[in-house]
């Protein structure tokens, strides 16, 4: 029998019931992307046309609420099986939220950021704020983040010494082979990395396909890491160059900084300093020349207990050109910058607040300090002006400067004046745990890394492992539902603006190496020592990570030497060298080809997402636009399943080929080109164990 005649005797019975048809929900949908609201990212004073979609002839209203505000949507246009409404706003004044009320005879929802519901749920709403653009360099981006000491030794002149100076009770040491895992306590370990090995591999960088390179801290600190701040005015001389070398290390027995002579030589002398910065102008110079962005890692909360202002070490109390530190004496420049307890403590007040009480993180002190405030804008203004020019701010632990939440938004705001009049086209990226909806409201930070919106819902969808490798939940390993859930909830937190710029990272300095999760192993190099990280590791689950990483909304960012194989549990495991010649070279070609099908395809980074299908250990989705449609599909799990795809959902027509871009497989991956016809609107597939492929519409 006729199927579209048993459709139609169908609806004429509902209509002789007085009855509309059964409201297709899943075909609704509207976000805040390009295709739906025109333009968007408006200025002040524009208009927006805001569209909403439905499956065709499936409705009878669709309102658009705003505030108060309930107007009637009118029906645009058609087309394949779907009716699009539009409403077009009076000029705008300020940020806007909305939603939207669907009716079907007597059937009625609601939709905003979470989908459909039956309740008004005002809080997820779509939101427009006039003004408020990130850059568009940095709108689905491959990032590259290099730890630099651990990424390549281009100069060894500059190398730590041996004792060159004590690091928490401790002479530092260089490390001398390049392979060796780090230890236990890594902190004050140097491998030799620098800004002149960057350089060295950026034909590398650029074969594989890297937009942005993010740096974590270079500037003067005596750690690796160098989130403890010594002067933020100056390229550490030991990534940069050291023109004029001399002095002594410190002698066994003496454990005073201030008789670390070559210490104070190399990072105090201005020559070296000024030399050092000179060298990393010519290095973003070239950087920028190549077509490549960069951007520094910002430690604004707190410094070091080094630090010229405070002076702990007392590096710099003896030293021409420099002002007293704050530890050194009462009448010192820089007193307002710190929290001093006990006001008779002085010379060498060691009476301050700590960040997390640690004495060699002294936290800022902005409230009380002008100076600071002012100091700090400047920093933020200089490493963006010629000659330096760099392209963005990541900004580490945002949301704990400040001593109140109410001044921490007081001074992001002022931070971001600074940078945007500085340069309008640069990023502002913070890290942060958590909804920070109320710091993406336009007028602070531009995004976030994105932990809750992608590395932890993967993470725990993929591999079941909490994102530091010390706890594995059964409940959500492999819980498509969850993951869809949380996805969705927190993306829900930000702008399209945020979000199509978010860092999506897999790995990171201060979580395990997403390949050592898929091992499931938890525990850390003190419990477990570092082979476990790469025992039982599997490459199929780290490719499925990498194919979700480069098909989702936001910047795919890679942790250097994930690319090559390499693996680690936390901090400081995570932090080992990339491993230069012993590279794994499949999952480095399957990275380029990967890069390859994101930039090949803008969808990827402009287009509108929707889950399509979803089970345990499985899941689908699709990144459209009216123009281009691609279909992504993730079997975690262990047998091969069959499946059928509502790719309708993602606008595919109800008649369609799709062409396979990529199919990854728990031993390699294949580019072999294979079609694969949709019928009525759905993909029948097999799909293998442990696989992804990734379609486009053709």
């Amino acid at each position: 029998m006729d199927v579209d005649k048993i459709t139609q005797a169908k609806r004429t019975q509902q209509y002789a019931m007085n009855m509309r048809p059964v409201l297709n929900k899943e075909a609704l949908f509207s976000d805040e992307t390009a295709s739906y609201l025109d333009p968007y990212e408006p200025e002040y004073g524009e208009r927006v046309t805001i569209k909403f979609r439905t499956y065709m002839d499936n409705v009878d209203y669709v309102f658009f609420i705003c505030g108060s505000s309930k107007i009637p949507m009118k029906k645009a246009y058609s087309t394949g099986c779907f009716d699009y409404y539009t409403y077009t706003t009076e000029p705008l004044t300020g940020p806007i939220h909305y939603f939207f009320e669907v009716l079907t005879g007597q059937q009625r929802c609601f939709y905003n950021r979470l989908g459909v519901s039956k309740n008004l749920q005002e809080y997820s709403s779509f939101g427009i704020v006039p003004g408020f653009k990130t850059p568009k360099w940095a709108k689905g981006a491959i990032m590259y983040q290099i730890y630099t000491d651990r990424f390549c030794n281009g100069d060894t002149s500059n190398d730590v010494e041996d004792r060159e100076y004590i690091y928490i009770g401790q002479g530092v040491r260089k490390v001398t082979d390049w392979n060796r895992p780090p230890e236990a306590m890594d902190v004050r370990d140097f491998y030799g990395g620098d800004i002149k090995g960057i350089w060295d591999k950026l034909d590398y960088l650029q074969d594989l396909g890297v937009e942005v390179l993010y740096l974590n801290p270079i500037f003067v600190s005596p750690s690796n890491h160098k989130y403890d701040s010594q002067d933020y005015d100056y390229i550490d001389p030991h990534y940069g160059v050291i023109v004029e070398d001399g002095g002594e290390c410190l002698k066994e027995g003496d454990d005073d900084n201030s008789h670390a002579t070559k210490y104070i030589q190399r990072v105090v002398n201005k020559k070296n300093l000024e030399a050092s910065n000179a060298f990393f102008a010519e290095f973003v110079e070239e950087v920028h020349r190549r077509g490549m962005k960069i951007i520094l890692d910002g430690v604004f909360n707190h410094c070091g207990s080094f630090n010229k202002w405070l002076d702990r070490e007392r590096l710099y109390e003896h030293t021409e050109g420099y002002e007293k530190g704050a530890y050194i004496s009462k009448d010192s420049p820089y007193r307002s910058f710190f929290k001093f307890n006990y006001e008779h403590g002085w010379p060498y007040n060691e009476f301050y607040d700590g960040w997390w009480n640690h004495e060699t993180l002294p936290k800022l002190n902005y409230e009380q300090s002008p100076k600071l405030v002012e100091y700090i804008m400047g920093v933020a203004k200089k490493w963006l002006e010629p000659p330096y020019n760099v392209d963005g701010w990541r900004l580490d632990v945002a949301a704990d400067l400040g001593f109140s939440q109410e001044y921490n938004h007081e001074f992001w705001r002022q931070f971001r004046k600074v940078v945007k009049e500085t340069n309008p086209d640069a990023l502002i990226l913070a890290e942060h745990y958590g909804n920070a909806n109320s710091w993406l409201q336009g007028d602070q930070w531009d995004t976030l890394m994105n932990y809750d919106a992608f590395m932890e819902p993967v993470t725990w969808f993929l591999t079941g492992m909490e994102k530091h490798s010390d706890e594995f939940r059964e409940d959500l390993y492999g819980n498509a539902d969850v993951f869809k859930d949380a996805m969705v909830y927190h993306m829900a937190n930000f702008y399209a603006p945020s979000l199509q710029t978010a860092m999506n990272e897999l790995s990171n300095h201060d979580h395990s190496r997403f390949l050592t999760r898929t091992n499931q192993k938890v525990g850390r190099i003190g419990t477990l020592g570092s082979d476990a990280a790469s025992e039982g590791v599997n490459k199929g689950i780290f490719r499925e990570g990498v194919v979700i990483q480069m098909t989702w909304v936001g910047a795919p960012t890679i942790y250097y030497g994930d690319e090559a194989g390499q693996c680690g549990f936390t901090d400081p495991d995570n932090r080992r060298t990339y491993p230069w010649g012993e590279e794994d070279q499949s999952l480095l070609s399957f990275y380029k080809e990967a890069i390859t099908i994101r930039k090949e395809h803008p969808v990827l980074t402009y287009g509108s997402t929707v889950f399509l299908k979803l089970d345990y250990q499985f899941l689908s989705y699709g990144r459209f636009s009216e123009q281009e449609q691609m279909v992504v599909v993730v079997n975690n799990g262990k047998e091969p399943i069959e499946v059928n795809i509502p790719v309708w959902r993602a606008g595919v027509p109800k008649e369609a080929t799709l062409e396979r871009l990529m199919l990854t497989l728990e031993n390699g991956f294949s580019l072999q080109e294979k079609h694969y016809q949709v019928k009525e609107g759905n993909l029948y597939l097999k799909v293998p164990r442990l696989c992804s492929m990734i379609f486009q519409r053709v």
